[in-house]
């Protein structure tokens, strides 16, 4: 019988320290732009950029990750995801690119621990540990569903 395939994973940084999610949740990675701000997001909801005919609202992975503050700069860049219908994107300051992820490399043991909520594993590598994120535990439920009253106020405004 064959081992089942490795699955990959994006990693990528924010304030030097390097986090991942699966691949499978990401659509593609595109630079920062100016964002739009989005009145009655919450909070975590940074604003909206247009891509392509699409507007995506953007995470702030910093204050998600209870970081300090930090202008966009256009080094930055934008990991658009969709999970489910949602499609948002997470600012993050370098997408490092993909890596296989051995099932051996990964360990769902800290999903247990309180407070590491859309995190949906730890990833062994060999140059040291890297949380995983699940994209689909990143916004509450009061979160998303402020997020899409957000979304369709804006779009009855245009």
């Amino acid at each position: 019988m064959a081992p089942p395939p490795a699955r990959e994973i994006l990693l990528f940084t924010l304030e030097s320290q390097r986090y991942a999610l699966p691949l499978e949740d990401v659509r593609e990675l595109v630079r920062a732009v100016r964002l739009t701000p989005l009145p009655r997001a919450p909070s975590v909801v940074e604003g909206l950029f247009n891509l392509r005919g699409e507007l995506i609202p953007v995470l702030d992975m910093r204050r998600r990750f209870r970081l300090p503050a930090r202008r966009l700069l256009p080094s930055d860049h934008f990991i658009i995801t969709q999970t489910g219908p949602r499609v948002m994107a997470l600012r993050v300051d370098r997408a490092e690119g993909m890596q296989p992820l051995e099932p051996h490399a990964l360990d769902t043991t800290p999903r247990e621990l309180p407070g590491v909520g859309y995190v949906a594993g730890v990833v062994k590598l060999p140059d040291g540990l890297v949380l995983l994120h699940d994209l689909r535990t990143f916004l509450s439920e009061a979160e998303a569903l402020e997020l899409e009253d957000a979304l369709t106020h804006e779009g009855a405004a245009r």
